[in-house]
């Protein structure tokens, strides 16, 4: 699918987001970890969330939808506990945290298991090998292609030696995948993280989530180092998963470059690391009020560039670039390589496109810097997604605000994390089309 998208000088509305896709993966975790059955109300609708169910039933969890009266969406699960089943072989689609946090769940089973991706030159292409060494100090054989898919995990006993080390550097959800197995391992388990650690509040998100679920953990205040008790038992539990801030982050984004007023719902104080959203945007000088459950952007008299450390809010750092290029002044984002390693190399991938459109980008090592041009730009091209959700939301903004407009090519990406995206947009009053037959 294309999305054509035009100048559009205002939208305005009130918008329901979509649901946490990093909570409603980790909820759904920790209810098939459990024996008994588990409620999750308003889950995420992505390609995400919808791995996740499919996955976990192979590995024999029971997961029933429901909906009420209003049309809310509820899940209840039947965990399979410490006995998952041999699934033979799980795809994960292209989810990232799915992959790994099932390699996890994987190394439980005895025998083989499988793990295997259509998407060869997206997730195929992300390393995984961080996961597999400390995998393999639990005494869980692998193989892989260089770390990478497909990859196959030999588990079903574990030992434990000496201190688990694993790699921070790249992607927190390694160390996310460790935790969540953990307490199933019967001997108490140390865990000591080299090399630095990305997005910790997603570490953080795990804990909390775990501890919901009954499992006991104990980390050191800047989570580099944890113990967790072996032979502990998941508990089933009822979860309602909050509103997304990542998806938020896109849609203020377009409020903000339209300068426009719209309140986003279901944004609470939680733990989601996208919540900076909010201080960025006004340091970028946009009017930005929030009551503990509403975001609302009222516009802004001119944005200004800003420097922040995007390591935090990864999520929402490609949302933030289109602003960045219409702002008066330089805006540099660093702390971000692990961006290389996502669906599509996210620091190379925008600087290349933005720079295509005329916006004076650069690209570091860990690191974006545009110099805005509050005038804007032409377009009036076609530009590729990449088949990178974020990307595509990215490239959306900024068709928002060119003079002849953009056209997104395999924009149906953004299903990956917020299906509804143009949808949404369009019902604020966006300019833009959806084609179907291109």
């Amino acid at each position: 699918m294309n999305a054509l998208i035009s100048n559009t000088d205002k939208i305005a509305g009130r918008l329901n987001p979509p649901s946490s896709k990093n909570y409603t993966t980790r909820y759904l975790l920790v209810a098939a970890l459990a024996e008994g059955e588990s409620t999750i109300h308003y889950p995420a609708v992505s390609e995400d969330a919808s791995a996740m169910v499919d996955c976990l039933r192979k590995f024999g969890a029971t997961i029933d939808e429901e909906s009420d009266d209003s049309g809310g969406r509820h899940l209840r699960i039947s965990g399979f506990g410490r006995r998952p089943r041999n699934p033979g072989v799980i795809d994960p689609g292209n989810a990232g945290a799915v992959l790994r946090f099932l390699m996890a769940v994987g190394a439980m089973v005895a025998g083989e298991v499988r793990f295997a991706t259509e998407f060869s030159h997206s997730l195929g292409q992300r390393p995984q090998g961080d996961l597999l060494q400390a995998l393999e100090q639990l005494g869980v054989r692998t193989e892989s292609r260089e770390g990478k898919l497909p990859i196959v995990v030999r588990g079903g006993s574990f030992r434990v030696d000496d201190v688990v080390r694993i790699s921070g550097a790249t992607s927190s959800q390694f160390l996310s995948a460790l935790l969540f197995l953990s307490p199933m391992i019967d001997d108490d388990i140390e865990i000591e993280v080299v090399d630095g650690l990305v997005s910790k509040p997603l570490v953080a998100t795990t804990i909390e989530v775990m501890e919901k679920a009954g499992i006991r953990v104990e980390a050191t205040h800047d989570l580099m180092h944890y113990k967790v008790a072996g032979g502990q038992s998941y508990q089933p539990g009822e979860y309602s998963v909050n509103g997304d801030y990542p998806s938020a982050a896109a849609i203020l984004a377009a409020a903000a470059i339209t300068d426009s007023h719209i309140v986003v719902d279901r944004l609470f104080e939680d733990r989601q690391g996208e919540r900076a959203v909010v201080d960025v945007l006004r340091h970028m000088g946009v009017t930005v009020e929030c009551d503990g459950s509403t975001v609302e952007v009222k516009g802004h008299s001119g944005l200004r560039g800003i420097e922040f450390d995007g390591d935090k809010s990864t999520d929402m750092v490609l949302a933030m670039l289109p602003l960045a290029a219409h702002a008066e002044g330089e805006t540099r984002i660093f702390g971000i390589a692990n961006l290389r390693h996502k669906e599509c190399d996210r620091i190379a991938v925008p600087v290349h496109e933005l720079g295509r459109l005329g916006v004076d980008c650069a690209a570091g090592e860990g690191e974006i810097v545009v110099r805005g041009r509050p005038s804007g730009y032409e377009g009036g091209y076609e530009v590729d997604s990449y088949s990178d959700h974020r990307v595509a939301q990215m490239l959306t903004l900024m068709g928002m605000r060119c003079r002849r407009g953009l056209i997104v090519k395999n924009a149906e990406t953004v299903a990956k994390s917020y299906p509804a995206f143009f949808d949404d947009l369009i019902g604020l009053g966006a300019n833009i089309r959806q084609d179907e037959t291109t």
